[in-house]
C-alpha cells in the first residue's frame, strides 16, 4: 500500500512539474476480468507464435494475456480521453488529454497502478528531429562503381561490386550460396516509416512475392506505412533488395512485418512505448527477429533524460520490453547508435537490453566508424555485442537510386540479414544459443573490446560452429569391420571425408569420400562400414570431416572416435552375412545389390523398396536357395532421399534395412 501511493504521489508530481505534457501512460494493477486463458492461446497468439514457444520450451505466463478491455473500456468512458497503443507486456496503455479532471478521475480507478506524463502533443507541422537525434548520416550519394558487376561466378547471386564487399567481410556469400537466403524466416522492421518501400526497385521483388506480412503505424494509428520517414525504407533494403548486380540483400527471400513506432516530429518516452507495442505485435504475429535501428537517451523535455547509469539493461522501457520479446524466443537486433564522436559517447537504448544484439558500425576495411557508440552498458556487459557495415552502406535511395550512407542504423539490419540466412539452417537451436554463436564467431571473440565488441562475425565460422554442435556421430565394431553412423545437414555442394589412424601410423590417412545430396541444406543420416580384415590388432582412431565449401575445401570435423580390433575377430565376408546387407549404400549406380543370407530356402521372397511416406514403389519376388544369394533392384528412377528396403519370407517380415538414393 505504501509504495501504491508513493507512484500516485509521484505521478501527481510529475503532472503538476509537466503541465504542458498531454499524453501519459496508464499502468495497470493486473489484468482483471480477463476473458483470455492461457490454456488456449490460439485466441491471442499466431500459430507461428505458439510453434515458437513449443519448440524451444518457452512457457506461456501472464504478460502473454492481453490487458483487460474492461479496464480498456474504462479508460474510453472518461470524457477527452483518447487511448492510443495498448502493451499486454507491460500492462499499460498510453492515452491523450489535456483534461486534468481525466487524469484525476483515472487515478481513482482501483485497477490503476499509476498514470505518468510521457509526452506532449506534436503539432503537424513540427520538423523532422529523427535524424538529428538518430542519425549521423551522409546524404546518400549514387556511387557508380555500385553499377558494375562482378564475375564471381560461384556465387548465386550477382551482387555487384560494394554489395559483394559488404557480403564477404562477414564470408556471407558462403550461405547464400548453400541456398539459405532467408526462406521461412520472418522479420519485423520497428523504425521510423517506410517511404515507398512498395514502389522502389530494391522492394520490388519482395512485394510482388507476398513478402510483407502486415504493416502497422503506431503514431498515427493506420495500416499505411509508405507514406512516412524513409529511414525504415533503406533498413529494409539492406536485408530485402534483389537488384542483380547493384544491389542484394542479405535475406532477401526473408518476410515481412513493418512497424512505424517512432515519432520524427518529436522525442519523447512514449516512443518507447510504442517500440514495445510493436514488439509485441511481432511476437503476436510470430516474427523469429525484430530489427530496431532506433534509440534513446535524450528527449524534447530535458526532465525526462537518461543517464549513462540508466543504460543497465533494466532501467528504461525499451530495454525491458526488449529483454522480454528475447524471452518470448526472438532474436532482438538493434543499433548501438550514433553518439561516438558527442558528449553522450555511449550505447543507447535498448541496445542496452541483456539479450539485445547491440551492433556497432565499421567499414569493409574492418575499421571502427567514428561516429559509432561505445560500451559497455552502464553495468559493465561487453557492448556492441558485434558490428558490421556501417560506413559507406548500400541503400535504396529515395530517387529509385542505389546508394551509400552512414549510420549504426544500416549495420543493424545487416547483421539481422545475414543472421536470418543462418538461423534458418539450425532452427533446433534458440535466439540465446544464436546470439552466443555470431559472439564466438566474432574477429574478437577472445579480447572484446568497447568498439566492435566480440567484432565482426564470420558467418562460415558460425556455420561451421551450429553443424558440429548438431552434428551426431558413432563408431562401433562388428566382427572385423567398423561401422561408422552419422547424422548431418548437407547439399549437393558439400562431401565428407571418411580419415583413418591404424595401429603403427601416426597420421590419418582419407580411405572414403561420400557427397553430399540435395539443392538445399537438409538432416541426413549416413552408414560406412569398414572391413579390417587386412589391419593388426590394436587401437583405431576414425575422423569424420564434413567440407562445407568444395570451392575454397572448407572442412569441420565432425566427430572422432576409436575403436579396439582384437586379435579374436573373425573377419566376416560379404558371401558369410548372416542377414542382410545392401551395397553400396548411398547408392549412386543404376542397380542396388541385396545379398540375403538365410539357413532354408524361400520359395516366395519378396522385396520392397518403401518410401519414407510408407508407400510400396518398387517390388520384386524372387526364388532364394540355402544360403548366401544376391539380388539387384534398378533404382535409377528412384527420386533423391531415403527409403526402407523390406525383405518377406511369403507374409513373414525377415527385415528391414534403410538405403539413400543419391543423385
Amino acid at each position: 500500500m505504501k509504495k501504491l501511493w508513493l507512484w500516485i504521489f509521484l505521478a501527481l508530481f510529475f503532472t503538476q512539474a509537466h503541465s504542458q505534457l498531454s499524453r501519459y501512460i496508464v499502468k495497470f494493477t493486473d489484468k482483471g476480468g480477463n476473458t483470455f486463458q492461457l490454456s488456449n492461446p490460439a485466441a491471442f497468439l499466431s500459430t507461428k507464435a505458439i510453434e515458437r514457444r513449443t519448440r524451444y520450451g518457452i512457457s506461456l505466463d501472464s504478460t502473454d494475456l492481453p490487458v483487460s478491455q474492461k479496464y480498456i473500456d474504462s479508460l474510453k468512458n472518461v470524457p477527452n480521453v483518447t487511448v492510443m497503443n495498448i502493451s499486454k507486456w507491460m500492462n499499460q496503455v498510453s492515452i491523450q488529454t489535456n483534461d486534468p479532471t481525466a487524469i484525476e478521475k483515472i487515478n481513482s480507478f482501483p485497477f490503476v497502478q499509476v498514470t505518468s506524463p510521457i509526452a506532449s502533443i506534436t503539432a503537424p507541422g513540427n520538423t523532422d528531429q529523427f535524424s538529428k537525434k538518430m542519425e549521423h548520416v551522409v546524404t546518400p550519394v549514387p556511387d557508380q562503381t555500385l553499377l558494375r558487376t562482378t564475375n564471381i561466378t560461384e556465387n548465386f547471386y550477382d551482387y555487384g561490386e560494394r554489395s559483394l564487399n559488404e557480403m564477404k567481410m562477414h564470408n556471407g556469400e558462403f550461405l547464400h550460396n548453400i541456398g539459405l537466403r532467408g526462406q521461412g524466416m520472418t522479420i519485423s522492421m520497428l523504425d521510423a516509416g517506410f517511404f515507398n518501400y512498395n514502389t522502389l526497385d530494391a522492394m520490388d521483388s519482395i512485394v510482388a512475392n507476398g513478402q510483407v506480412l502486415s504493416t502497422w503505424d503506431f503514431v498515427n494509428s493506420e495500416m499505411n506505412v509508405a507514406n512516412d520517414n524513409a529511414h525504415g525504407m533503406q533498413c529494409l533494403s539492406i536485408i530485402s533488395a534483389n537488384l542483380p548486380g547493384r544491389f542484394i540483400g542479405k535475406a532477401p527471400k526473408a518476410d515481412f512485418h513493418l512497424f512505424v513506432t517512432e515519432d520524427v516530429r518529436s522525442e519523447y518516452p512514449i516512443e518507447e512505448h510504442n517500440w514495445v507495442c510493436g514488439a509485441e505485435r511481432s511476437d503476436s504475429a510470430g516474427a523469429d527477429i525484430i530489427s530496431s535501428s532506433l534509440g534513446y537517451y535524450e528527449f524534447d523535455d530535458p526532465s525526462l533524460n537518461y543517464t549513462y547509469q540508466d543504460m543497465d539493461g533494466n532501467t528504461t522501457i525499451a530495454a525491458r520490453g526488449a529483454d522480454l520479446a528475447a524471452k518470448k524466443g526472438i532474436l532482438v537486433f538493434n543499433a548501438a547508435g550514433n553518439e561516438g564522436n558527442g558528449a553522450w559517447k555511449y550505447i543507447i537504448t535498448p541496445a542496452d537490453g541483456d539479450s539485445v544484439v547491440a551492433v556497432g558500425a565499421v567499414n569493409t576495411s574492418r575499421v571502427s566508424a567514428g561516429f559509432s557508440s561505445y560500451g559497455p552498458s552502464a553495468d559493465g556487459r561487453i557492448k556492441p555485442d558485434v558490428a558490421s557495415v556501417g560506413v559507406s552502406a548500400v541503400i535504396q535511395a529515395t530517387n529509385n537510386t542505389v546508394a551509400t550512407s552512414n549510420g549504426t542504423s544500416f549495420a543493424c539490419p545487416n547483421m539481422a540479414g545475414l543472421t536470418a540466412c543462418l538461423w534458418q539452417a539450425f532452427p533446433e537451436f534458440n535466439n540465446m544459443k544464436i546470439i552466443e554463436t555470431l559472439r564466438k564467431a566474432g574477429d574478437k571473440y577472445t579480447s572484446p573490446d568497447d568498439r566492435t565488441g566480440y567484432g565482426i562475425p564470420d558467418m562460415k565460422k558460425a556455420f561451421s560452429n551450429l553443424l558440429i554442435e548438431y552434428a551426431i556421430a558413432t563408431g562401433t565394431m562388428e566382427d572385423c569391420r567398423a561401422k561408422l553412423d552419422w547424422r548431418s545437414k548437407d547439399m549437393k555442394a558439400m562431401k565428407y571425408e571418411i580419415e583413418r589412424k591404424v595401429p603403427g601410423n601416426s597420421s590419418y590417412q582419407k580411405i572414403a569420400e561420400i557427397k553430399g545430396q540435395g539443392d538445399l541444406l537438409q538432416a541426413y543420416s549416413y552408414q560406412f562400414m569398414d572391413s579390417l580384415s587386412d589391419i593388426p590388432a590394436g587401437t583405431i582412431t576414425y575422423r569424420i570431416k564434413q567440407v562445407i565449401d568444395t570451392v575454397s575445401l572448407t572442412g569441420v570435423y565432425l566427430d572422432s572416435f576409436t575403436l579396439t580390433k582384437s586379435n579374436s575377430c573373425t573377419a566376416i565376408m560379404p558371401n558369410e552375412l548372416k542377414t542382410v546387407h545392401i551395397f553400396p549404400n548411398p547408392v549412386r549406380t543404376e542397380m542396388l545389390t541385396i545379398a540375403v543370407n538365410t539357413p532354408t530356402e524361400i520359395t516366395a521372397l519378396k522385396m520392397q523398396v518403401v518410401n519414407m511416406q510408407g508407400s510400396t514403389i518398387l517390388q520384386q519376388n524372387n526364388y532364394k536357395p540355402a544360403g548366401r544369394s544376391l539380388f539387384t533392384i534398378p533404382v535409377s528412377t528412384l527420386p533423391a532421399g531415403k527409403y526402407q528396403l523390406v525383405i518377406w519370407d511369403g507374409n513373414t517380415k525377415l527385415e528391414t534395412a534403410g538405403f539413400v538414393k543419391m543423385h
